[in-house]
């Protein structure tokens, strides 16, 4: 729980903050955490040209950002299992704030903002008991949680134009103890659960395989909903690694041919919409494929070493990699943007929308 005083200043920023929009941090596009050549971390904003607007240090190596509904501000997350999140004002760069995860639970990296941004929910995993938990924050203070309504919460989205939670329930349990060791391979159950905001289950989707962790997951604005997963079973025998569901419908999986979803190496690390199409990156394979979703047909495959971030530019495509990379994949073609040799992009390029 934060400190009267740390409260007092949260609550002070937040009212001094309202006039200001994200063009007043340079209209960035998009979020991403990166690493630094001297070994050191900073969350990044991103215009659409891929060129930096804005860059504030992080304590330790982040994981996925959390863009405010209106306001300029940013919720960066430590790399799972990390207990801490970090508050920022993108116009200063000052920290408004610290959350912190309660005694016995840990973060996961993502967190989602209510539509009109004064409550913020993250994925937490309940270390004794494994079960997964989402956190409950007003104002960046600790009001409550309620359960994931599985395993290994990751990715929490909002459904657009609703306060309907989106839940990517990983189905892997681990423990701080063993680090990032998976301790239930053999009995895990991944799920893709609609919550409200109050935890009531309103709709719970299973996959054939329940070795194919739902890890990540992408939403565009008439509901439907990408799953990218990652595959913790035989490797001769890996299945679809992504998947689309629209509430109230079967879920449908897609897949490249076999050559080419080898490539995949069974792991999917990104996924994100640009109108008609679906993409996934897989920084394992170094490659990114892009899928039609009305007919599942495979429409572009690229190749780029440790390639991962990826949002949506329009009808096309921004992508980020850990060489430095950030380009547009359009159609077929690649282009570069940018590229700078003293920076690692991290797993996720988040859209500010």
């Amino acid at each position: 729980m934060a400190s009267r005083r740390g409260f007092l200043q949260t609550a002070l920023a937040a009212f001094a903050l309202p006039s200001l929009t994200w063009a007043d941090a340079g209209n960035p596009s998009y979020l991403s955490a990166a690493k630094r050549a001297d070994g050191s971390y900073a969350l990044f904003g991103l215009d659409p040209a891929g060129q930096i607007r804005f860059s504030i240090p992080l304590p330790t190596r982040g994981h996925a950002a959390a863009a405010h509904p209106t306001q300029p501000i940013a919720v960066a997350f430590a790399r799972r299992p990390g207990t801490y999140a970090i508050v920022l004002d993108c116009v200063t760069g000052a920290e408004i704030t610290q959350i912190q995860a309660p005694t016995g639970h840990h973060f996961y990296g993502h967190g989602a903002y209510s539509a009109d941004g004064n409550t913020l929910f993250t994925t937490e995993n309940h270390i004794e008991t494994g079960e997964g938990v989402i956190g409950v924050w007003e104002n960046y203070r600790r009001v409550g949680s309620f359960p994931s309504n599985g395993i290994g919460p990751h990715e929490i989205l909002r459904l657009p134009e609703s306060e309907t939670l989106i839940v990517a329930n990983g189905g892997i349990h681990t423990h701080p103890d063993t680090g990032r060791a998976k301790l239930n391979i053999d009995t895990m159950l991944p799920n893709l659960s609609y919550l409200s905001p109050l935890g009531e289950v309103l709709e719970m989707v299973t996959l054939p395989h329940p070795k194919n962790s739902i890890r990540h997951i992408a939403v565009r604005t008439d509901g439907l909903v990408g799953m990218a997963m990652q595959w913790q079973g035989d490797v001769a025998e890996v299945p679809p690694l992504l998947a689309l569901h629209r509430m109230g419908e079967q879920p449908v999986d897609i897949k490249a041919a076999p050559a080419q979803h080898r490539w995949l190496k069974g792991y999917a690390g990104s996924i994100a919409f640009a109108q008609n199409s679906v993409g996934i990156t897989s920084p394992r394979g170094g490659v990114a494929q892009i899928f039609d979703v009305e007919t599942t047909a495979l429409q572009a495959e690229f190749r780029r070493p440790d390639i991962c971030g990826l949002a949506s530019f329009g009808a096309a495509f921004t992508a980020t990699d850990g060489l430095g990379h950030v380009v547009r994949l359009d159609g077929t073609t690649e282009t570069l943007l940018s590229h700078t040799t003293t920076l690692s992009w991290d797993n996720h390029l988040v859209s500010i929308n």
